[in-house]
Parts: C-alpha cells; sequence; structure tokens
C-alpha cells in the first residue's frame, strides 16, 4: 500500500515513480523489477468546486465589461425541414434494393445476369444504408 500523505492542490499533476522489486528472502538477487508511474489528481468534488470557481469568475468578468451589440432586424427565409431530405430516402431505397437483388453465382434466378451483385457491392450497399 502506497499513500500520499502530504495532499495539496499544488501538487497535482506531479508525476511520481515507483520502483517495484521481487527477489527471494534468501537472495538479494532481484527476479525482476517493474517501474509504476502514478499522478496525483484531484476528486471529483474539488474538480467540481474548480470549474464553479471557475465559471463564477468567468461571469463576474462578463459583468464588469459593457458589450454592445447592434443586430439587424432581418426575417430569416429559411424553411424548416420536417424530415430527411429526399436524397438521403432515395439512396436509403436504393441500397434496399441491392440488397435485395441476387449475389454473383446464383443460377435459379428470374433477374437478369448483369443485376447480379458481388458480395463486395453488397458490403458497400449495406454499410451505407447502416
Amino acid at each position: 500500500v502506497i499513500r500520499h500523505r502530504d495532499v495539496r492542490a499544488s501538487y497535482y499533476g506531479v508525476i511520481d515513480k515507483f520502483r517495484l522489486q521481487v527477489s527471494e528472502q534468501s537472495q538479494r538477487k532481484a527476479l525482476g523489477k517493474k517501474e509504476i508511474i502514478a499522478t496525483l489528481l484531484p476528486s471529483a468534488k474539488e474538480q467540481q468546486q474548480q470549474k464553479e470557481e471557475e465559471e463564477k469568475r468567468i461571469k463576474e468578468h462578463l459583468s464588469e465589461s459593457v458589450f454592445f451589440e447592434q443586430t439587424l432586424c432581418q426575417p430569416e427565409n429559411r424553411t424548416a425541414s420536417s424530415g430527411p431530405s429526399l436524397l438521403t430516402v432515395f439512396l436509403g431505397i436504393v441500397c434496399i434494393a441491392a440488397l435485395m437483388l441476387p449475389t454473383l453465382g446464383e443460377m435459379e434466378s428470374l433477374v437478369p445476369l448483369y443485376l447480379h451483385l458481388s458480395v463486395n457491392q453488397k458490403l458497400v450497399a449495406a454499410y451505407v444504408l447502416g
């Protein structure tokens, strides 16, 4: 167990290294070793407090500053879209149709041979559809 006894905000982000060495009790020769890197981080509660303090400072700074804005009153000529675009719907239908076509190598099909798709073409259609 390794404990950091002197925890201060000034130590946050400081990187410490610990070396573990494994050896037999009767011998001094090390069987193995490993360096462990540890970084002291603030707790979630302290991070939340720091965030709130920073937001307060920003709000105070903004309230002390005076901003003058000029806005032009122009009506916007945007049309609100109520769903997916026509291109998206068309692309989806094409991909579904491609997945329903027979795969190359299927002999018992009423569909002409030039409409048989390869596995790779079907994979692309499935990817685009997903």
